[in-house]
């Protein structure tokens, strides 16, 4: 039964991402910024109910309380498809920093530049950091949050990388605060994986981070050793 949900939850999410994005991108455009966001969050909120009833996967948030007042950088796990989805409901209004090839696909990459998406080339390095910088502040300064996988791309659950400089810098240049977001979603809904495992994602939002005076790599390793440990493999056995 739980491959058999897995595979109807596949199917749903590429024919409703589909059709919503032809949707969106006929219609957002008309829209003020606010009311863009909320047509992606009913997009990936209706995924997680789908997800919910298909393969009984469910998440639960821990740390609200940790989210600051005004509009700040998150620096978040990224070891699955489903923060992909999950991030525009659970956080404020925000941009996304993202790899470049996600604007080419047609109306999906239409929709994510609606909603003032930070596209980059991965492998530019300083030429991608500065892009980070630039258009990130030009975000922040619109009142958005702005949401970085600072590992770059997704890694195995229980792995991590050397995190980014951009979202630090980001943070320290424009005297914003850095919140950090683990999750331990690679567990159950693997990075390269179609079959998901029933449970409950458990999302972690700490405290944030002052930037002020602090070197980017400090900054850095502050978040990488708090969300690394809110990341890990969860106490309870994995359902089947």
């Amino acid at each position: 039964m739980q491959f058999l949900g897995s595979l109807i939850f596949t199917g749903f999410l590429f024919v409703w991402t589909g059709c919503y994005a032809i949707f969106f991108t006929l219609t957002a455009w008309l829209l003020p910024y606010r009311l863009r966001f909320a047509l992606a969050r009913f997009w990936g909120a209706v995924l997680l109910v789908m997800l919910r009833l298909c393969c009984r996967l469910s998440y639960r948030v821990e740390g609200r309380e940790h989210l600051p007042a005004g509009n700040h950088v998150v620096l978040m796990k990224h070891s699955s498809s489903w923060e992909t989805i999950a991030q525009a409901v659970i956080l404020p209004p925000q941009a996304w920093v993202m790899k470049r090839e996600l604007t080419w696909i047609p109306f999906v990459g239409w929709g994510v530049r609606l909603l003032r998406g930070i596209a980059i080339d991965r492998g530019a390095g300083h030429v991608a950091v500065n892009s980070v910088l630039a258009q990130g502040k030009q975000r922040l300064a619109e009142g958005l949050w702005v949401v970085i996988f600072p590992e770059g791309t997704r890694m195995p659950a229980g792995q991590t990388r050397k995190y980014g400089i951009s979202g630090a810098l980001l943070a320290r240049e424009n005297q914003r605060l850095v919140v950090p977001v683990a999750h331990d979603a690679g567990y159950y809904w693997p990075r390269r994986g179609f079959f998901k495992r029933p449970g409950t994602i458990r999302v972690h939002i700490g405290p944030p981070i002052d930037t002020a005076g602090r070197d980017p790599r400090e900054i850095n390793a502050i978040a990488q050793q708090w969300i690394e440990a809110h990341s890990r493999r969860p106490q309870t056995p994995l359902g089947y």
